[in-house]
């Protein structure tokens, strides 16, 4: 932008008047950020005075003034402020030190100081977020991954039990698939984790058979797999994708699994195949392609190569990523040894050399930002720590201010700014059937479900394994679950259509429990939960105890303790709802 330009903007929209006590409050050329500064005080109107002050009555001629000019000048025109004021702004503007200073070497300075006034403005500003909105979906279990696909503008979420859905931009669901391998229709194998190959149009799909299944965006069929990496020693729970944008040929697949080792595939002619295909292989170019890992360590395949450690030491991988500018795979657990380890490869990139950090608790999940050379940590100790990649001995900085553990790290690079994301949230409700949400730290009411449950009293709550399910027990004699949005999935036929007392859900790996009235345990199983109205299945115990029973906890692996009126606890087994031990302590 120009000075005479700049000139012409400030010449519009403002009306002058005085900010000091004299003045009333006006339209300021740039907002005062609290400095005081003369410079963030003068309204447009004022400056329309100072560009006068150096218009020449001679074409072309430019007015110059020296420091006792302007000083003077600019009290007399401007009607306010002091000599001393305008002499420190002189003394910006001439950062040359000629001793004089004209209409744009002032204009500069003042286009400078916006500049930097607007890039404060951008880092400092508060995201104003809007209420959480929850997406209609055809998932029937925890979804493992989102990603979006670049090339084609579209998200893609993946569920535990391999259901994949294509989103289009405005998050409208188009089309839902099922992902599914030979190993993946037995019973109880899930997916655990998807990532993008955008340079080869492909996506990948990790299982708990220890496979890792390549699928061809452009194949004819739908997501037709073509490549099916097996005999992993450990199930894949994590994966990231990098490629050269320089040259895509160069690509790196990397994973970590449950027994600690971090992996990865690092590819040298991607664009032309991930793996060699051998001679005797079917010509059919939409044919299944087995590959093992043992012919991948052994260097069959002269298109990739293996990289590997074990450093983790038998802790689960929870995170990992391949970082180009530092040519490391950075990779995480929740464990205080070892949370974070940096594989570095070496110059001939085919062995690395590993550094760690130790955190208290371990992490959740972690982000690097290039540019100033810093790894956020999302610690299970309810802090956020920056890390130099190349100090390992302590954290750069601490920021503190969450109530819960932070389960996510994201800088923003654009804003300068660093996204941390806690489970700081409360969830109460009242005999009123209605529930609400808080935030732990500020207090504030977040979301609110009202007539849950009609008129009939909630009595007790539970969260599911994952905090994304809430169940509410009530007097009305039944259980609901409910999403975050509201949405009332299931109704749990407690009390067999009559008012019965809630005491306790309890909510097991693959059953919920629910005690109280009657002496005895309600069953549930959620993986029947077919239909909208569930009605319980056969609690094999027996009763056990004389009063209702007001409390239950269960103890892994397969024991449960219930707690009644009299205080008498009863250990009953889980897992095979058969009476272990019946045991009377009196407290």
């Amino acid at each position: 932008m120009s000075c005479q330009k700049a000139a012409l903007e400030l010449n519009t929209g403002s009306q002058p008047g005085p900010k000091s006590p004299e003045r009333t409050e006006d339209v300021t050329a740039f907002e005062d950020y609290g400095t005081g500064l003369l410079e963030n005080q003068l309204s447009v109107c004022d400056f329309v005075k100072i560009q006068k002050a150096f218009e020449s009555p001679e074409p072309r001629k430019i007015i110059c003034m020296s420091r006792e000019d302007f000083t003077q000048k600019m009290t007399e025109i401007v009607g306010w402020g002091t000599k001393e004021e305008y002499g420190e702004l002189f003394d910006k503007v001439d950062v040359a030190q000629d001793g004089f200073i004209n209409w744009d070497k002032l204009t500069s300075f003042i286009l400078l100081e916006l500049n930097k006034q607007d890039e404060r403005a951008k880092a400092t500003v508060v995201p104003q977020w809007k209420d959480l909105e929850f997406l209609p979906v055809k998932h029937k279990d925890n979804i493992q991954k989102v990603i979006f696909l670049k090339s084609s503008s579209h998200y893609l979420t993946i569920s535990k039990e391999g259901l994949l859905a294509i989103w289009g931009e405005n998050l409208k669901l188009q089309e839902t698939f099922p992902i599914t391998s030979d190993a993946t229709k037995l019973k109880h194998l899930w997916v655990t984790s998807l990532v993008s190959l955008e340079n080869v149009n492909k996506i990948a799909v990790a299982f708990t058979s220890k496979e890792i299944c390549f699928y061809d965006l452009l194949s004819k069929e739908e997501f037709a797999c073509q490549y099916k990496l097996q005999g992993l020693k450990g199930t894949p729970i994590c994966m990231d994708y990098w490629y050269d944008p320089l040259d895509a040929n160069e690509s790196i697949l990397s994973f970590g699994d449950i027994t600690g080792k971090v992996q990865a595939i690092a590819f040298t002619a991607a664009l032309i195949s991930l793996f060699e295909r051998p001679a005797s292989a079917c010509e059919d170019g939409e044919a299944t392609m087995t590959i093992n890992w043992a012919e991948l360590l052994s260097g069959c395949h002269k298109c990739c190569h293996i990289l590997e450690h074990k450093l983790h030491q038998g802790d689960w991988v929870r995170q990992v990523t391949y970082n180009a500018s530092l040519d490391a795979i950075i990779s995480s657990t929740t464990s205080n040894t070892k949370s974070v380890v940096l594989a570095w490869r070496e110059k001939s990139k085919k062995h690395l050399h590993m550094t760690s950090f130790n955190i208290a608790q371990g992490i959740h999940a972690f982000d690097y930002h290039s540019r100033l050379n810093l790894i956020a940590t999302a610690g299970i100790n309810n802090k956020v720590c920056l890390w130099n990649p190349y100090v390992v001995s302590k954290p750069v900085g601490v920021l503190w201010g969450h109530s819960a553990s932070v389960i996510a790290v994201q800088f923003f690079v654009e804003r300068k700014q660093l996204f941390s994301f806690s489970q700081d949230k409360v969830i109460s409700s009242d005999t009123g059937s209605t529930v609400s949400f808080w935030m732990i730290d500020t207090g504030q009411k977040i979301k609110q479900f009202t007539g849950c449950h009609g008129n009939a009293e909630i009595s007790t709550m539970a969260l599911d394994a994952n905090a994304t399910r809430l169940l509410t027990g009530s007097t009305d004699g039944t259980v609901k679950i409910w999403d975050f949005n509201g949405y009332c999935h299931h109704t749990l036929n407690v009390g067999q259509d009559g008012a019965v007392g809630i005491s306790q859900i309890l909510i097991l790996k693959k059953t919920i429990l629910v005690t109280g009235w009657e002496r005895a345990i309600t069953v549930f199983r959620p993986q029947n939960f077919n239909q909208f109205f569930i009605q319980p299945e056969e609690w094999k115990g027996g009763i056990q105890h004389h009063h209702d029973i007001l409390c239950a906890a269960f103890l892994p692996p397969q024991t449960v303790v219930t707690g009644k009126l009299n205080f008498h606890l009863t250990i009953i087994g889980e897992v095979w709802f058969v009476l272990v031990c019946l045991g009377s302590l009196t407290f």
